[in-house]
């Protein structure tokens, strides 16, 4: 089934989830689609099944806390950020709840984290003004850029090349090979005083960069020009959360969530607002992504509506939601 303006306004809630006693401040899927993880300030690791639509287990990060988790290549290991005692980066064994290897390195938060699409490497940014290049299959950093300011990265859907940005005013693109020579492109974007930048996100297509901040408003550039396409606004961020935005797997659309609990949608080309969904829930909605595979057939199209919104509130409730 074809995403269409008109397949986006007709979702409607469908399942919730209320396995958490905080917060639940990240998920992602796995590369096929058919799992789904989240972590919570809780400490707990939640796995669904998207094909099933239920919890399948429940693992715990006690000591170290949990954040920013990310699937690998396999879908029986993650890497996460870690919240209490230091800033180390973990990856996990699912099967047997152990950890494969530790990545020390940063001295402050990390903010961003992410699997490159293609292989073993991953990237890291931190408060602590760096961002580090990975490889899973060793502990020691492949790569460390020192920065002017906060940074967050992402890696382009190929693999070869990642963004930066810098201070939230400034998008640099790196070539993965030969990345200690720095930037091949850099974008200088009009700096905005009341919000920060938290998440830097391509399209599927690589066409385009998604730049979400803690404020209200969203923006796209050309990921060849740096021009800033358009600017997204008109949902609540008053209080400055962080809230996630994130395009739909064909790259048409994009959709973030608000303060008061309603997911916001426009079409990535033309700028304009398409749907406005309303789940009724009663807190923010930090953390938003689309299944990555699943929209090819009704059966196939039901189970990526379950999981396209995943609102997370204080209220550690997921929503979850279906076209009708």
């Amino acid at each position: 089934m074809k995403l269409t303006d008109n397949v986006l306004r007709s979702f409607r809630v469908a399942k919730v989830f209320r396995e958490n006693s905080d917060k639940i401040n990240c998920f992602d899927f796995s590369t096929n689609g058919e799992t789904i993880i989240s972590s919570s300030d809780d400490d707990s690791l939640v796995l669904y099944d998207c094909q099933e639509g239920k919890p399948k287990r429940t693992l715990y990060s006690k000591k170290y806390g949990v954040d920013l988790i990310r699937y690998t290549h396999a879908a029986n290991t993650v890497v996460y950020s870690s919240n209490k005692i230091d800033d180390t980066i973990r990856y996990l064994s699912l099967h047997d709840n152990k950890y494969i290897r530790y990545f020390p390195g940063h001295s402050k938060r990390v903010t961003s984290l992410c699997m490159s699409p293609v292989d073993d490497t991953f990237i890291s940014g931190s408060l602590d003004k760096t961002i580090r290049l990975w490889d899973l299959r060793s502990p020691n950093c492949q790569g460390l850029m020192h920065l002017q300011g906060k940074p967050v990265c992402s890696f382009d859907p190929e693999g070869l090349i990642f963004a930066a940005g810098i201070n939230s005013e400034m998008v640099k693109l790196y070539d993965l090979r030969s990345f200690d020579k720095g930037p091949f492109a850099t974008f200088k974007l009009q700096y905005d005083r009341t919000c920060e930048w938290t998440g830097i996100k391509f399209s599927n297509d690589g066409k385009l960069i998604l730049l979400s901040t803690n404020g209200a408003a969203l923006r796209i550039l050309d990921a060849f020009k740096g021009v800033v396409l358009h600017s997204f606004g008109g949902y609540n961020n008053s209080k400055g959360v962080t809230l996630e935005a994130s395009f739909t797997p064909d790259s048409q659309f994009v959709m973030i969530g608000s303060e008061d609990g309603k997911i916001h949608v426009w079409n990535a080309e033309s700028g304009m607002k398409v749907a406005l969904l309303d789940g009724k829930h009663t807190g923010p909605i930090c953390c938003l992504q689309f299944n990555p595979k699943y929209m090819t057939t009704l059966k196939m199209w039901v189970w990526i509506g379950t999981m396209l919104a995943n609102a997370v509130s204080r209220s550690s409730t997921i929503f979850t939601v279906l076209n009708n």
